[in-house]
């Protein structure tokens, strides 16, 4: 790779230990901080693939640290309040190999910590850039917009690949979308265009995601599986071929940043060490 930077494995763990570190402080901070300790889930202890989008990103453009480490504590409080809710909601059981928090804690409990992490994320992004702040509260609004949709207009229709995109785009590619807009500089026209990247892989991922809820095995996955097909909600899983659009959707990301190499570089980089082994955890579609 010419112009491409390899972030070494350690120095992006060192970069998500930041992130996980000021998660953790945050929620210390509160009056439940003492879930904590008991409840390891809460503080970012997932593969963290929003964060280290916009760390490979900003290795190669140079982006401060501080903004990057703020804006993945967020991302990723937002998208932990998001399985939090969703848990309840599909009635999962399991997560990372443990009993879920509502099963342990209640409905209730689990619905309102995920309120909380919400507002706590926002206010984190506050102390860096309000125009940040902004940017995240318009991006978590289509994560909700998205759920909403599948759960209260879309449930027991048919998965067409459109419908399918679309709720994708919204309900997953959107915390993408900020992470890479985060590590933009001024420019705007390469912030639009890292943005849409952003929003490209995250469709991707959640893709990936929905066919492992259908075809993939419960226990290998360490979660609860099937309840995309138990509450007839619209799936990627439905549609003819759906692993041909995966790569599809990366090539389009990749493309979309060919006038900024650095950027490129470090999307290159993401796709190579993170998305594409995540993506093939989740099912057996070829990578490439």
């Amino acid at each position: 790779m010419d112009a491409e930077k390899v972030i070494e494995l350690d120095e992006i763990e060192d970069k998500l230990g930041d992130v996980r570190a000021l998660v953790r402080g945050t929620l210390i901070e509160t009056s439940l901080g003492f879930l904590v300790h008991d409840h390891q889930s809460l503080t970012a202890s997932g593969k963290l693939l929003r964060s280290r989008l916009g760390f490979r990103l900003a290795e190669q453009l140079g982006t401060d640290h501080r903004r990057m480490v703020y804006g993945g504590a967020a991302i990723e409080m937002i998208h932990t309040a998001s399985l939090l809710h969703d848990d309840v909601i599909d009635g999962g059981m399991i997560r990372r190999s443990a009993p879920t928090f509502w099963v342990e804690k209640g409905a209730a409990g689990a619905i309102l910590l995920g309120d909380l992490l919400l507002f706590k994320a926002v206010d984190l992004v506050c102390q860096v850039d309000g125009t940040l702040a902004h940017e995240l509260v318009k991006l978590t609004g289509e994560v909700c917009e998205a759920e909403s949709e599948q759960e209260l207009i879309l449930r027991g229709t048919n998965s067409t690949l459109d419908i399918c995109m679309s709720i994708a785009r919204r309900k997953t590619g959107a915390l993408f979308a900020f992470m890479a807009y985060c590590a933009a500089s001024d420019d705007e026209a390469l912030r639009v265009a890292m943005k849409e990247a952003g929003y490209l892989v995250g469709t991707a991922y959640q893709m990936a995601d929905d066919i492992l809820d259908v075809r993939g095995d419960a226990a290998a996955a360490g979660k609860t599986l099937g309840t995309d097909r138990q509450r007839d909600i619209v799936s990627s899983a439905e549609i003819d071929d759906p692993c041909r659009h995966l790569e599809s959707l990366c090539a389009r990301a990749l493309e979309l940043l060919d006038p900024w190499p650095s950027a490129r570089a470090g999307l290159v980089n993401y796709l190579e060490f993170d998305l594409r082994p995540a993506m093939d955890k989740l099912t057996a579609c070829p990578s490439r």
